[in-house]
């Protein structure tokens, strides 16, 4: 797993084995950001990782320039490594915090330009997340969502849908407020 563009571009990313995630391929990363490249400013915007695990997306966010990146998640364990990792590459504008992503989506206060989530595959809720992240208002008018999914997960298409691109096993289906 690395960093694979902007200023941090090229940096091994080493999380300690046995954590509960399943991290997006670099393959799948570059084409995510390929996509998001063509649609949004990823400089200067604000974003939010749901489920965020190791970084992986977080990381590539601040490498490319996002002002400020919420990364959540309930495990420890995941967090204590972005921690650290931001300590040791200096990064700044990441904010790790501890919470259940369907308590954190309703209590939110904020709204985001930019938003990726990653939940575990198998979650019951994973076809409604969009749904839940529009109706809480965390997304800005011509925000961008994307949910990493299984390719065989169906995921609701509402208005805000946009498209889903397959790799593999995995697929990122685009939302945009509007």
């Amino acid at each position: 797993m690395r960093i694979i563009g902007g200023k941090l571009g090229g940096i091994r990313l080493h999380p300690p084995t046995g954590l509960p995630v399943r991290p997006t391929t670099d393959i799948a990363k570059e084409a995510l950001f390929n996509i998001l490249l063509n649609q949004i400013d990823v400089n200067a915007t604000t974003c939010l990782d749901l489920f965020c695990g190791t970084g992986n997306i977080s990381f590539e966010l601040a490498s490319r320039g996002a002002t400020e990146i919420d990364a959540i998640d309930i495990h420890n364990k995941c967090l204590l490594y972005i921690k650290d990792t931001c300590k040791k590459h200096e990064i700044k504008t990441i904010h790790t915090r501890k919470a259940d992503v369907f308590k954190y989506i309703t209590s939110c206060k904020k709204s985001y330009d930019l938003i990726f989530a990653d939940p575990p595959y198998d979650i019951d809720r994973l076809p409604q997340l969009p749904e839940m992240i529009m109706t809480n208002n965390l997304l800005k008018v011509g925000g961008i969502l994307v949910v990493e999914h299984p390719s065989t997960r169906k995921m609701m298409t509402d208005v805000t849908f946009v498209e889903t691109r397959k790799y593999g096993y995995s697929s990122f289906s685009f939302y945009k407020q509007k």
